[in-house]
């Protein structure tokens, strides 16, 4: 059987645009200057919530694309993403307006609404992913088409896919089995060892990245259990870190022994080589969420597998040399012609 394959990006931004701080934070910049609308509530396309009932009592949220026809494609976001994030709804347009319907997954929790069990979404929580998945094959407007994960989702795809394809290994907490119900796969900027990630947020101007996320991590714990108690005791404000989060809150709620259980079965590297779907891996080897050896190499691919490399892009950034100007898109190109193949 043949590995996946690793290929050279076409990507290339502006001379003045190659710092991979300023790739993560310009699409950011842009939506508030106006310049790229924001998602969700100002997108284009109409979008109707659906809600998921889990056999365990929670629910999953879905905005679904109404008044479109062709393949569905399931989106799902990052680490406290959502329909306002700067991939999200110029995604969904692009999708639309491209023959597709898009669906875009609120990850457990994340929908605006707290969940109802004390667990919340995780890198790892695979098993929330196929629920949907099997939800939305009774349809009868058919199974998912394919899926697009990005970051936190995309690592969250991938670990899916690994699981459904091994037969040989044993389940991990929470994990997939069978079918994958998608014919095809794309994931943007995936954090594959999640250890890494939480190493290099703590250097140097990704500290940014990790104080911002923490805070809103901490904000989400504190509105979910505001009406409720937590079966946790702990104080929040001696929190800093990604470390100290996933030890005290991620691993404890969810049923993992600790945080490095936690990164050692969450992470999709270790999956990668078991994926046979037709996947796409976009990703920057600046990324400033992780350190370049948290690539994987070419043999640890499935035959599914193409990943995409680029030298710049940043984490999920992408902006690209455009004439004297610049274009924010080329991902969404990308992804297009994926979906087309």
């Amino acid at each position: 059987m043949n590995n996946g394959r690793i290929i050279n990006s076409d990507f290339r931004p502006p001379w003045w645009l190659k710092n991979p701080h300023l790739q993560t934070l310009w699409p950011k910049l842009l939506m508030h200057l106006g310049q790229r609308k924001p998602a969700g509530k100002q997108a284009r396309t109409r979008l109707q919530r659906r809600r998921i009932e889990l056999a365990d009592g929670d629910f999953i949220d879905l905005s679904m694309g109404t008044g479109c026809t062709g393949p569905r494609i399931l989106i799902l976001h990052g680490l406290e993403g959502g329909l306002d994030s700067h991939y999200a709804g110029s995604l969904v347009d692009q999708l639309a307006e491209n023959g597709f319907q898009p669906l875009f997954m609120h990850l457990r929790g994340a929908s605006g609404e707290p969940n109802r069990l004390a667990r919340s979404y995780h890198s790892g929580a695979t098993g929330d992913l196929r629920a949907v998945l099997e939800a939305l094959a009774e349809d009868a407007s058919g199974p998912v088409s394919a899926a697009i994960g990005f970051s936190l989702g995309g690592n969250l795809l991938l670990k899916y896919l690994g699981e459904c394809w091994s037969a040989s290994e044993p389940p991990c907490w929470g994990a997939a089995s069978g079918d994958p119900l998608l014919d095809r796969a794309i994931a943007v900027s995936v954090p594959f060892v999640l250890r890494d990630a939480m190493l290099r947020l703590e250097l140097g101007f990704a500290r940014v990245y990790r104080r911002y996320l923490i805070q809103r991590l901490k904000a989400a714990y504190q509105q979910k259990f505001a009406t409720r108690p937590s079966p946790l005791h702990l104080d929040l404000s001696q929190i800093k870190d990604f470390n100290q989060f996933d030890d005290q809150i991620t691993a404890p709620l969810n049923g993992f022994a600790g945080v490095f259980d936690y990164y050692q079965r969450a992470s999709c590297r270790g999956y990668l080589r078991h994926i046979r779907t037709s996947t796409l891996i976009i990703h920057a080897a600046d990324d400033p969420f992780m350190f370049p050896s948290t690539v994987p190499f070419e043999h640890e691919l499935g035959p599914g597998i193409r990943l995409e490399l680029s030298r710049h892009g940043g984490h999920v950034g992408f902006i690209e040399a455009r004439g004297p100007g610049f274009s924010s898109g080329w991902l969404e190109s990308k992804i297009l012609r994926a979906l087309r193949e």
